[in-house]
């Protein structure tokens, strides 16, 4: 498919290329599309190359002229006579280049009509002349619309992936200011204890960093890369509450190379350190389960919350951070995901299936 998208778009970015290809077929095609008495294939050829020019001007001035300027801007009067008037002239030069140099390089002895005996004939030059004329003008039209649509839509398309990549990036960049800024103040109360810790918090938090700004940057990372995010994160959190804190981090992930959305993983824990462990007083628990077989991932977050939300919290359905990922997994897993909350009191439960 991207294949077929490039060479499109080289098609449609090279109208010098597209327009040859059209007028070599046009050209090629005379041995079987030349009518009038004309059998033999040499013959078909010098018919068809004197008429050309003719057949090529008769084109572009309806398509780039008469079309848009005068039929598409409803000026209705000025395309029929202008239409009229070209049709009429061209099927003149039409029978004429016919007569005296198709026939003559052709070898054909016959007699040549004059120009008034052509005029005298009006009618049956115009109608004689006119199908065969329009003939591929009508066939360029036809093939100038649909490559037309094909360049609106494939445009459309390119609009669309550009806007879901920028909007994409600026959710991703929303999840890195609120992780560093909690990781920072982490480590300021660490280095104000003057805790041995402090050098681990930011050995870690150079690896999660490198991480998040550098390697991830592509559509899809490695599982295992994010498990590793994971426990870094998880880490530092556990520094952080210390006693307070019951958690476990288990997974299973029965195939190595398998694939996920960067960062989506990690908001969904933030969350719950954010809405769960942060308002607890007493002892906070957090269930972190990971599964991965058979293309598809089933990630579980389970944490007690306070009964009570404290003031100016917001509920997770209500946060940035879940609004954040729900438009991240449609963006990026379009109809291929699945989303459960099972909020009570004093419990907060996320699953999240996604088919890769």
């Amino acid at each position: 498919m991207e294949r077929e998208n490039n060479l499109l778009d080289r098609l449609l970015k090279n109208r010098a290329l597209s327009h040859t290809l059209f007028w070599l077929m046009v050209l090629f095609m005379a041995p079987i599309t030349t009518y009038g008495g004309i059998t033999e294939k040499w013959e078909a050829f010098i018919f068809r190359a004197v008429a050309m020019p003719i057949k090529m001007a008769v084109t572009y001035i309806l398509v780039y002229y008469q079309i848009p300027e005068l039929l598409q801007k409803k000026k209705y009067i000025q395309f029929i006579l202008s239409f009229l008037l070209l049709t009429i002239l061209l099927t003149f030069i039409y029978r004429i280049n016919n007569v005296h140099i198709a026939e003559t390089l052709a070898g054909i002895d016959s007699p040549k009509e004059s120009l008034p005996q052509m005029i005298s004939e009006f009618w049956a030059t115009v109608i004689g002349y006119a199908p065969r004329l329009y003939v591929f003008t009508v066939i360029f039209l036809f093939i100038k619309m649909i490559m037309d649509r094909s360049a609106e839509k494939h445009q459309i398309d390119i609009l669309k992936k550009e806007k879901a990549t920028a909007e994409l990036n600026f959710l991703k960049a929303q999840i890195h200011p609120h992780f560093l800024f909690n990781t920072l103040n982490n480590l300021y109360s660490l280095t104000l204890d003057k805790s041995d810790k402090a050098p681990d918090v930011v050995a870690k938090l150079s690896e999660m960093l490198d991480y998040m700004l550098y390697q991830c940057s592509g559509d899809q990372v490695l599982v295992n890369k994010e498990v590793a995010l994971l426990e870094h994160y998880i880490d530092l959190e556990k520094l952080r509450y210390g006693d307070r804190l019951n958690l476990s981090f288990d997974y299973n992930i029965k195939d190595p190379q398998a694939t996920i959305a960067p960062l989506i993983l990690l908001s969904i824990v933030e969350n719950a350190f954010k809405h769960g462990v942060s308002g607890t007083i007493q002892h906070a628990i957090i269930q972190i389960s990971l599964r991965v077989k058979n293309d598809s991932i089933h990630f579980r977050v389970y944490n007690t919350k306070p009964s009570v939300e404290l003031n100016g919290e917001k509920s997770y359905k209500e946060g940035v951070g879940m609004k954040n990922i729900l438009r991240q997994l449609e963006l990026i897993y379009p109809k291929q995901y699945q989303w459960d909350i099972k909020e009570q009191d004093e419990s907060y439960e996320v699953n999240l299936w996604i088919k890769t």
